[in-house]
């Protein structure tokens, strides 16, 4: 049995509801909320059905979510979250860089990244680190008090998991800086990021320590999923750039958040449109 869910700001359209019911062979529909509607299909959906449904559902500015055969809600026990573009609403790097008029270099280095298309994540990061050299730490704070702020439903969606006992995960290719701040706000239970070094005051142009990539992304989930005994199938993990794809493909769940494309073809459920705590729906009885 093939479970779709379809999640809208408001209210779900009933054009689309029929679309995926009469073209696309669904069995029955459920409703979740006045924002949810789940489908059942008796058959598993191809690769090229689903993406028609992802892009019809586009359309109506809706949202997917396609679970995994034998996905079972209640076995979550672990939220993990990519921080910048999805937890919050900034780049940080890149924010660092418009303060020090050196913006366009940066994000062009980071949206590659993302994209996929540099494939070193680590050689991506030293490299826009480099070109940070000089700027004051006070900068930072000001990124971080002026322009950061919290994506929709961020909020929600970790309160909901601290009272159902999830444990919670944050795990960034960011900077501890920010990562420390957002852990101590939201009271998470684990922070991994860089470390930018700074000495009086200034940034070097250095990391210091390994770097947290997509693989030691996957490494801290797949951790903090040991200590408590659990596969990583019991996790719920959410990002938008492709070094996300390590930890989300040893999810029980992923979610691409305004992802990139390599992302948002790989991810379980894509939110363009709804916020992060959409994904609850999944989590209430039908």
């Amino acid at each position: 049995m093939t479970r779709l869910f379809l999640l809208h700001p408001t209210l779900v359209p009933n054009d689309l509801i029929a679309y995926v019911l009469n073209h696309l062979n669904g069995s029955s529909s459920r409703l979740r909320s006045e924002k949810t509607i789940e489908i059942l299909f008796s058959t598993p959906l191809t690769i090229d059905q689903k993406k028609s449904i992802q892009e019809k559902a586009f359309t109506y500015k809706t949202d997917t979510i396609f679970l995994k055969d034998q996905f079972e809600p209640q076995h979550i026990q672990l939220l993990a979250f990519d921080m910048d573009s999805t937890l919050i609403n900034i780049e940080c790097i890149d924010e660092i860089a418009r303060q020090c008029g050196k913006v366009a270099e940066v994000s062009a280095i980071t949206e590659a990244s993302m994209r996929g298309e540099i494939k070193n994540f680590s050689d991506s990061l030293l490299a826009r680190v480099k070109l940070l050299k000089g700027v004051p730490e006070s900068d930072l704070d000001l990124v971080y008090k002026e322009r950061l702020q919290l994506n929709p439903g961020a909020k929600e969606l970790v309160q909901y998991a601290q009272a159902m006992g999830w444990k919670t995960l944050l795990v960034s290719g960011g900077f501890t800086f920010f990562t420390n701040k957002i852990q101590a706000l939201l009271q998470l239970d684990e922070a991994h990021s860089n470390t930018l070094e700074i000495i009086d005051g200034y940034l070097t142009g250095n990391v210091i320590g390994p770097i947290v990539d997509g693989a030691a992304k996957a490494a801290f989930v797949k951790r903090a999923c040991e200590r408590l005994g659990l596969s990583p199938k019991s996790a719920l993990v959410m990002g938008d750039g492709s070094n996300d794809l390590p930890m989300m493909e040893i999810a029980g769940l992923s979610i691409g958040y305004q992802p990139k494309p390599i992302v948002q073809e790989k991810a379980d459920g894509t939110f363009n449109f709804v916020g992060l705590d959409g994904v609850l729906d999944v989590f209430q009885a039908p």
